[in-house]
């Protein structure tokens, strides 16, 4: 399958997007404390190695690395961008210490920062993608939709969910300043785990 041209309008339409999405981030950051995550926020998105493929596969209706998937097999975009990001979970993906009957790879726990700052993450692709018709339940639709708790270690599946339900059921001002009270406490965000674990930023 042919590659589509990049042409000045989806170009300026994909930066648009990314810009906007990533004020929104920011913005969310900002609101729990997270400052510096919030202004270095998907900044690889910029570089050539992806805003080239955005660009070349902007419809302003989807993410553009679901363009290349279509066309490659794959998306070298999203390799790049996974790789070089903590907030997402799949940076956290790493052998088992020990080789065995275990998957070839195992999900690490997150630092709670980089579980927040994918929290704040997806409530503001939400937002981008569903315009006016935004609602504090989508965040929490989309994950499960998405299965992604199978991909997460146990206790960033549980610090991830208690926030978005959070979202669902408190609305975003409480949520948020439940995370900024709670940032730098010590255990928060979910407390003890039935085995005995602490999450913590």
């Amino acid at each position: 399958m042919k590659q589509p041209p990049i042409t000045f309008t989806k170009a300026k339409g994909h930066f648009l997007t990314v810009t906007q999405h990533r004020l929104e981030v920011c913005r969310n950051c900002f609101r729990v404390g997270l400052y510096r995550q919030g202004l270095v926020h998907d900044l690889s998105k910029y570089s050539p190695a992806e805003f080239l493929v955005g660009a070349r596969y902007y419809t302003g209706s989807e993410s553009p690395n679901n363009g290349e998937r279509r066309v490659l097999g794959y998306s070298s975009a999203w390799l790049h961008h996974k790789g070089r990001n903590r907030h997402h979970y799949e940076y956290w993906l790493d052998y088992p210490a020990v080789r065995g009957k275990s998957p070839c790879y195992v999900p690490v726990k997150m630092p709670g920062r980089y579980v927040v700052e994918m929290f704040c993450d997806r409530v503001a692709a939400s937002k981008t993608y569903h315009g006016s018709a935004y609602r504090d339940s989508d965040p929490i639709s989309y994950y499960r939709k998405g299965q992604t708790a199978a991909f997460l270690h146990p206790d960033t599946a549980a610090l991830l969910e208690k926030l978005l339900i959070m979202l669902e059921e408190k609305g975003e001002d409480r949520t948020f300043r439940y995370i900024r009270r709670h940032l730098h406490k010590k255990p928060i965000l979910g407390g003890m785990r039935p085995h005995g674990r602490h999450q913590t930023l």
